[in-house]
């Protein structure tokens, strides 16, 4: 069998060689609850209004991608812990600023001031998420404490 293009199976692409490539994106138009199922995903944010994405508890190895991929102006999207622990650690390029984070609980994409390609990802030792990222507009991206 020899391959001529890409495949897509399971959510996962395969490349001419047959090598995984990446995962498929997943689009999230809704409040949605990650699992270790979901480790590497990339999500495209894309509602109107923004809702919350919620981390499973940190596991060694767990990394995930948010992406703003449609304008929302009514409220944030919110990525955060699904625990009271502030465990998000770490740093993003706002507007060629660092906005540094030290024992957050969540990450805020800001309603008005995010620009389509806004992203964040985060990683986990098994004890924090450590986040990293960029946005173009000044106060697009936030970590919070709450």
């Amino acid at each position: 069998m020899s391959w001529r293009e890409d495949v897509s199976i399971n959510k996962l692409r395969l490349g001419p060689t047959g090598l995984v490539q990446n995962v498929v994106p997943e689009v999230v138009t809704a409040a949605k609850v990650l699992t270790v199922a979901d480790n590497g995903k990339t999500l495209i944010l894309s509602a109107a209004a923004g809702v919350a994405v919620t981390l499973p508890a940190p596991k060694a190895g767990l990394k995930f991608k948010f992406v703003i991929g449609l304008a929302f102006a009514t409220s944030n999207w919110v990525v955060g812990t699904n625990a009271a622990a502030a465990i998000i650690q770490g740093n993003v390029l706002v507007a060629g600023a660092h906005v540094a984070g030290s024992n957050e609980k969540q990450i805020n994409f800001v309603a008005t001031a995010e620009s389509l390609g806004d992203w964040a990802e985060v990683e986990s030792d098994g004890t924090s998420w450590f986040v990293s990222g960029s946005a173009v507009t000044s106060g697009a991206i936030t970590l919070t404490a709450p």
